[in-house]
């Protein structure tokens, strides 16, 4: 199929995408997607494989509809399955897993009360 990506007209056919892109592992998924060969790749990195083009020189939409024709599954960014949270530093994890102090009130049981003038 014939299709313009960067004002560059390209050539492609659906087993050649899967050819190229086997072997090279899928980056973290941050916005467009598509699946091929049951793995998740983001669009742009789909395109800079298959164009040898810089991803500056194309938009992720230019990628995504020609991949739609050629009959590969696209996800939209906002069906995109989004990244992980980043992991909690040590002191993070320290400080979450002992909580925080309960506040301490005058009068409730259990509660620190203020020494009395007289010591007791």
């Amino acid at each position: 199929m014939r299709c313009v990506i960067a004002r560059f007209p390209f050539d492609l056919f659906k087993n050649e995408v899967e050819d190229s892109m086997r072997g090279i592992k899928p980056e973290p998924v941050t916005g467009d997607a598509v699946v091929i060969s049951r793995r998740v790749y983001p669009v742009k990195q789909v395109g800079e494989v298959i164009t040898r083009q810089d991803r500056r020189d194309f938009s992720s939409a230019e990628v995504v509809r020609a991949l739609s024709r050629l009959g590969f599954t696209c996800r939209t960014a906002e069906a995109a399955v989004p990244a992980p949270a980043p992991a909690r530093t040590p002191l993070e994890t320290a400080s979450a897993l002992l909580g925080t102090p309960a506040e301490v009130r005058s009068g409730a049981p259990g509660a620190v009360s203020e020494p009395r003038a007289d010591g007791v």
